[in-house]
């Protein structure tokens, strides 16, 4: 079974803002290895466990910027302790993605996308994740340096530019944890079924 091109309903299932997990073709390793299985199995290497990790200090991280900027919409944070708490967080998180996503799309995706063939339009997919994620990180920054020099000039001035930075890195978020769900559900099966020395990636943790 191949991964046909998709239609153009396809396309719009697939695109990272509205998809909800992969279609049924893309799943046919998953439904052989699901989550509950991947701890404890023996194929699940140093690599895999790297890579893993860099994903769950993601998901903090996200978790952390959008705690602080909802705290900061409440009031709960006050506009003088905001750019402490947010921007060594946002900053990491922008450039953490950056390096992270150039090391999968110019080495990890054309290994595994050449070890398994089915998989192809799943990798495909990904990339385009990745654009998609880009303009939302370009977003996300630009509304929150608007925010920062927006903080010296009183509340007044300040809802409008905190809507948009809310606004921004919430579908930031949103498609980050999105596609790090859809990435591990299309690559951790792969490496389970062929173990890391098998696909060539036992030495690149």
């Amino acid at each position: 079974m191949s991964f046909e091109p998709p239609s153009t309903n396809d396309t719009e299932i697939l695109d990272l803002a509205r998809r909800s997990g992969w279609p049924e073709d893309p799943r046919v390793l998953i439904a052989r290895f699901p989550r509950e299985q991947w701890e404890g199995h023996a194929n699940l290497g140093a690599m895999a466990r790297f890579w893993l990790s860099r994903h769950a200090m993601f998901r903090e991280l996200s978790g952390n910027i959008g705690e602080i900027a909802a705290n900061f919409q409440s009031g709960a944070i006050p506009a003088a302790e905001f750019p402490r708490q947010l921007v060594p967080r946002l900053q990491f998180l922008l450039s953490q993605l950056d390096v992270h996503h150039q090391i999968e799309d110019l080495h990890y995706f054309p290994i595994f996308r050449a070890a398994e063939t089915r998989l192809s339009r799943g990798f495909d997919v990904l990339e385009g994740d990745h654009h998609a994620i880009h303009a939302d990180m370009a977003a996300t920054a630009e509304t929150a340096n608007a925010l920062l020099r927006a903080l010296a000039g009183g509340k007044d001035a300040l809802k409008r530019p905190a809507d948009d930075y809310a606004q921004a890195s919430g579908t930031l978020i949103k498609g980050l944890i999105r596609h790090l769900d859809d990435e591990e559900d299309l690559i951790v099966p792969l490496i389970l079924e062929r173990g890391e020395h098998a696909l060539g990636v036992a030495d690149h943790g």
